[in-house]
C-alpha cells in the first residue's frame, strides 16, 4: 500500500512538475542525444532577418555544433548556452 501512495505520488509530481522542467533545459539534453532538423528551426529563427542567406549559414553551422537552436526568431539564448557563447575570431557572436 505505501509504496503504490509513494509511486502515485511520484507520478503526480512528474506531471506537475514537467512544464517546469523544460525552462531549466531538460529537454534539450534529449535533443542533442538525437538529430534536429538544423534546416527548419534555422528556416524559421531567421525568417525575420533582414539579411537571411548570411543568417542561415550562420544558424546552420550553430546548429550542427550545439544540437540545438533557441526557439523564436530572436533573443531565448537562455535554452541553448553552446549556441550563444559561439563566437567569430572577432570576438562577436556568431549565432543569430
Amino acid at each position: 500500500m505505501a509504496r503504490t501512495n509513494i509511486a502515485l505520488v511520484l507520478t503526480i509530481l512528474f506531471f506537475v512538475l514537467m512544464p517546469e522542467w523544460e525552462i531549466f533545459g531538460g529537454p534539450q539534453f534529449m535533443v542533442e542525444a538525437g538529430h534536429i532538423n538544423c534546416g527548419a528551426r534555422c528556416g524559421y529563427r531567421c525568417s525575420k532577418s533582414s539579411r537571411q542567406k548570411m543568417c542561415i549559414r550562420a544558424c546552420n553551422t550553430c546548429c550542427q555544433r550545439c544540437h540545438c537552436v533557441p526557439p523564436g526568431t530572436s533573443g531565448n539564448y537562455e535554452k541553448c548556452p553552446c549556441y550563444w557563447h559561439m563566437k567569430t575570431h572577432g570576438g562577436r557572436r556568431k549565432c543569430p
